[in-house]
């Protein structure tokens, strides 16, 4: 199959996941890609529109080796395995984790603006991407979402590395994509246009999916805009973040 662009793939995704409209969900886009193909997610499906915003934690010797993941709220998912294996001092650990923490929120508030996070307890959180190559990211994500008190999370994207669908099953309630190409090779290779979104282009989405959805959107969809900033929520978050993580191991 090969999508005109991530409009197209996003409402060909949204068809393959109609069995969840009418369910408590929220549609996350990973920006940059993963947003456009989740606004038609969102807009089929009628559902709130957010995203999800992750960095990993690199080793600090080795980078691309994640030892774990920080969200906003507070969440934090750590790789036992790896993290175990390294001897890194809690300072050290701590240094990664901030710095990281600190792009998540320089990319949520140039992606959101003032608008706060929707909150995903007790709701389906659908993670949406344009395509998965080695899965790191989106990996990243899902847990990041189940720290965060998704009751359910599916991984939806219009194309799969072959090679990272068996893994990425075994991390998420539901893995849903369109094709796994025998000859993957990138996942521009299922577009015609595969042009990188620009960053200004997210929020314009974000809006128009807010403006389909005044209701939710006035009440906040249960969000955190009366707690945002407040240093005790922020670490009773992380606190809860922390205990999601160790009932799910």
């Amino acid at each position: 199959m090969l999508f005109r662009d991530r409009a197209d793939a996003g409402r060909h995704l949204a068809e393959r996941l109609r069995h969840l409209q009418g369910r408590p969900l929220v549609v996350l886009g990973l920006p940059r890609g993963g947003v456009a193909v989740a606004a038609e997610v969102a807009r089929v499906l009628d559902a709130p529109l957010d995203v999800i915003v992750v960095r990993k934690l690199g080793v600090p010797f080795q980078p691309e080796l994640a030892m774990g993941a920080v969200g906003e709220g507070g969440a934090l998912v750590v790789n036992e395995r790896v993290a175990g294996r390294l001897h890194l001092t809690g300072i050290e650990f701590a240094e990664v984790e901030r710095r990281e923490r600190a792009q998540v929120e320089d990319r949520a508030l140039r992606f959101r603006g003032d608008r706060p996070r929707l909150m995903l307890e007790g709701r389906a959180a659908v993670v949406v991407d344009d395509g998965i190559a080695t899965g790191s990211t989106a990996r990243a994500a899902c847990q990041v979402a189940r720290a965060q008190g998704a009751a359910r999370v599916v991984l939806a994207v219009p194309v799969c590395s072959p090679d990272a669908a068996p893994a990425l099953r075994g991390e998420v309630d539901e893995l849903v994509y369109l094709e796994a190409p025998r000859r993957f090779h990138a996942v521009g290779q299922s577009y015609v246009d595969f042009r990188p979104t620009p960053d200004q282009e997210v929020p314009v989405l974000l809006q128009q999916a807010a403006r389909l959805r005044p209701t939710a959107a006035a009440a906040g969809d249960r969000s955190t805009s009366n707690r945002a900033g407040d240093p005790a929520v922020d670490e009773a978050d992380a606190a809860a973040g922390r205990a999601r993580l160790a009932a799910s191991e």
